[in-house]
């Protein structure tokens, strides 16, 4: 099969981007997104120029990295797979293939279709974690944990991180990845005595980096690679008004 693709130029977070058209002719349906660009980027590079950049990892949908929107799509027109998992067969002989950044305020484009997702650092940073000195693994029975929660939070600790959600969301918010981050913490005995200090604090990191809020029009869970539940948000907003209410009483975070 032979493919049209308009992929977005950009030289760095200061320059002005465009985009420009390359062929990419014999692709092998069974190729995956990634490896077409890798074929392409060669031919680039034979031809002298610069080839296009892209972020990638593990290439297996664990990583999160391969963080592209496709003809308007983040990763792509197939659900619930990242970029490296969306193949060639995915689209039409003779198609024209758009492909370009995650489009966010926080996520300044780096190189082409590079972003610095660094803001979800700086989240996970403010509190996604349990800060408490628990010594050794305790045994695996030692705090016994509901079916339905460690399902409910084993499903949450499935997101990636990859910002499909906040390329989807038309006010870029990032609430179903900080939901998702708070959510599996919450669900879990481990994660109760830091549970509002953590909510609050993860909240007010993410509105500090600049993203929107949410409008419940679910697009952030349609985009989502593992399918996380935008049931999360609601949690997360039950948790954020009772650490409101709790403000004057939560103690500081000690940081051991």
């Amino acid at each position: 099969m032979n493919v049209k693709l308009k992929v977005w130029r950009q030289k760095n977070t200061q320059a002005p981007g465009e985009f420009k058209e390359y062929e990419a002719k014999d692709v092998n349906p069974n190729m995956s997104f990634l490896e077409m660009m890798d074929v392409v980027n060669n031919e680039i590079t034979v031809k002298g120029e610069e080839p296009v950049a892209f972020d990638h990892d593990c290439r297996e949908g664990i990583c999160g990295m391969c963080s592209c929107v496709i003809n308007g799509e983040p990763h792509g027109p197939e659900y619930k797979v990242a970029t490296c998992q969306t193949y060639m067969r995915s689209f039409q002989d003779g198609e024209t293939i758009t492909v370009e950044p995650f489009r966010a305020k926080p996520f300044p484009v780096l190189r082409d279709l590079v972003v610095d997702r660094g803001a979800f650092d700086r989240i996970i940073q403010a509190g996604g974690f349990v800060s408490v000195s628990t010594g050794g693994a305790p045994d695996a029975n030692a705090l016994p944990v509901s079916k339905q929660k460690s399902d409910l939070a084993f499903d949450a600790a499935a997101c990636i991180g990859c910002g499909a959600c906040v390329a989807a969301c038309k006010n870029g918010s990032a609430m179903l990845f900080v939901s998702a981050k708070v959510s599996h913490l919450a669900l879990l005995p481990q994660g109760q005595p830091e549970r509002y200090r953590r909510v609050k604090a993860m909240v007010d990191q993410m509105d500090k980096e600049g993203f929107g809020s949410c409008t419940n029009t679910y697009a952030c869970e349609a985009a989502c690679p593992k399918a996380i539940s935008a049931s999360n948000i609601a949690r997360m907003n039950r948790d954020y008004a009772v650490a409101l209410l709790l403000n004057d009483d939560m103690p500081e975070t000690s940081g051991e």
